[in-house]
């Protein structure tokens, strides 16, 4: 699912990650395959987020923030060599 925020575009494989990681874990707790619907598996879910979101969210900011400067000093080069 696309949005307009280009942070939760990337926040999304990072939360994918955390609910198949907590459904794998309810699983195995349980000794059978759960869903990840599930109302712990969701709770867990939950309760990473809330603790990890900002972190995630810095994370993110901080990855974005690299490629767009990563993007323009690629970009600056070949108009500074003409300049000179």
């Amino acid at each position: 699912m696309k949005t307009l925020d280009p942070v939760i575009d990337r926040q999304f494989p990072l939360i994918s990650k955390i609910v198949a990681d907590e459904t794998w874990l309810e699983g195995e707790r349980r000794g059978r395959a759960v869903e990840a619907r599930d109302p712990v598996v969701q709770e867990k879910v939950c309760e990473i987020i809330l603790r990890m979101g900002a972190e995630m969210r810095d994370y993110v900011l901080r990855e974005l923030a690299a490629e767009r400067e990563a993007r323009l000093g690629r970009s600056d080069q070949p108009a500074r060599a003409e300049a000179a």
